[in-house]
């Protein structure tokens, strides 16, 4: 076992498909030289140079367009987004071209392309810079979307994304990179389009993703000492949501909450709640609760953004209302 950085688990992942095959290259604004914005491709340009590497201009649909294109003749590139929110600069080559050439080609090309980086609410990084992109593409036909929430499943995760033959969005949190954990020194892959279960319990279902996996796992511990034996799955693909998964678990406990950062109008908790209401209504005891983030800007103050997203008192106040 190896314990490192989040950043430095992707980073690993992305030396080592590199490594593998000679056609994965990363592009994006200051991955070169610089080593990424969160250091996420630090050294790997000594290592594999300027065409592998490739530092671009602040241009993200053209950039965009060129991975995709790129992607169409045999490549397999990584476009790391210095922020998530600026890809809505390139949101038409993401939707319109990675996302459906596959289809509207008649199956002539494959899009074997990663877009990867930071986002989420950060700590006073303003409403431009705290965006939560996964509401907006999850409609996109022909897009996959995952979110990392460790260094473990990042690390399998983009790994994987890398070796998909269609295009994959990898939603890293911008407060996580810093977090550690021992990973395996032995190669693994981790699966696009299951859930993780994150501990099995028999009271209540909690779903939830990235970051708020955290936030959750401190509300257990304190709900733990209150007698409450919850739950909780770690969504992990957001696109396609492994329903299959919650439904499993939704047979032992009937109630459900959902926690996400997601703005609530929308997101991906409206999405299961949806699902889960057309198909397995009849498997609830009682009403789902979606905590998710206030349908606002984030403020730049940070006690006004405090109050926008989701905390574990927040999650353990809704469980004991589900459980009285």
């Amino acid at each position: 076992m190896n314990e490192i950085f989040l950043f430095d688990a992707l980073r690993e992942a992305t030396d080592e498909e590199m490594e593998y095959d000679a056609s994965v290259f990363v592009l994006g604004e200051d991955v070169g030289h610089y080593g990424g914005s969160y250091k996420v491709t630090k050294n790997l340009h000594a290592k594999y140079g300027d065409l592998r590497i490739l530092d671009t201009p602040i241009a993200e649909n053209s950039f965009m367009g060129m991975a995709i294109g790129s992607a169409m003749t045999g490549l397999r590139p990584v476009v790391e987004g210095m922020n998530m929110s600026f890809l809505l600069l390139a949101f038409n080559q993401i939707s319109n071209n990675a996302g459906m050439l596959r289809y509207t080609s008649g199956g002539n090309f494959k899009i074997p392309l990663v877009i990867r980086g930071p986002g989420g609410v950060g700590r006073q990084l303003g409403a431009e810079h705290s965006q939560r992109l996964e509401s907006y593409f999850q409609s996109i036909p022909g897009l996959k979307m995952v979110a990392c929430s460790t260094p473990y499943n990042a690390k399998g995760l983009l790994k994987s994304a890398i070796r998909d033959d269609n295009p994959v969005i990898l939603f890293e949190h911008v407060l996580l990179y810093n977090l550690k954990e021992e990973i395996p020194n032995y190669e693994y892959f981790i699966p696009l389009d299951k859930a993780e279960l994150v501990k099995e319990g028999s009271d209540i279902t909690i779903v939830t993703y990235s970051r708020m996996r955290h936030n959750v796992m401190q509300a257990v511990n304190s709900l733990e000492k209150e007698g409450f034996n919850p739950e909780v799955l770690d969504l992990i693909s957001l696109k396609p949501i492994d329903i299959d998964s919650i439904v499993s678990s939704l047979r032992k406990t009937n109630k459900l909450l959902i926690v996400e950062e997601c703005m609530k109008t929308g997101g991906i908790g409206a999405e299961i709640i949806a699902q889960i209401n057309d198909q397995y209504f009849d498997l609830l005891d009682a009403p789902i609760i979606r905590l998710s983030s206030q349908d606002i800007p984030t403020p730049y103050n940070g006690n006004l953004e405090k109050f926008t997203i989701v905390n574990p008192q927040q999650i353990i106040d809704s469980v004991r209302i589900l459980l009285r």
